[in-house]
């Protein structure tokens, strides 16, 4: 799977929270198994948006570490239980199509952290529009 599937599907499987609209619902096996079959690539998107505001707030409420997932691609792996090295990090940028300069790791995490977030957006997630620079 991609570093950027493992990340969707971190957040939209996520059962820690109370409300119906931070997971995906469990209603419609045929639509999920049919939604399956025709993208391989990344996790089936939820029948209703997920609130990865929400979600993630809630993950980091549980972890004892103090992460700003809000603003760091590396809290916000580290929040997923997904490597946050910078090979990591280098495989996730040519997998999201970034074209800067790898080696300016600072540049590369700031680009990583908006194209997650717009990328979760895209594909059914309901991020905040502060996350969404």
């Amino acid at each position: 799977m991609s570093i950027f599937g493992s990340i969707m599907s971190r957040i939209f499987a996520y059962t820690g929270l109370d409300h119906a609209s931070a997971a995906p619902p469990a209603a419609a096996p045929a639509a999920q198994s049919a939604a399956a079959t025709t993208a391989p690539a990344a996790a089936p998107s939820p029948a209703q948006p997920v609130d990865v505001d929400a979600v993630l707030g809630a993950m980091a409420a549980k972890n004892p570490e103090k992460l700003n997932w809000r603003t760091s691609i590396v809290d916000l792996m580290k929040l997923l239980g997904l490597d946050s090295s910078l090979t990591a990090r280098k495989e996730l940028a040519t997998e999201l199509h970034y074209t800067g300069d790898m080696n300016d790791s600072a540049s590369m995490n700031i680009w990583l952290h908006a194209q997650v977030m717009q990328k979760l957006a895209q594909n059914g997630g309901k991020v905040s529009p502060d996350l969404l620079k």
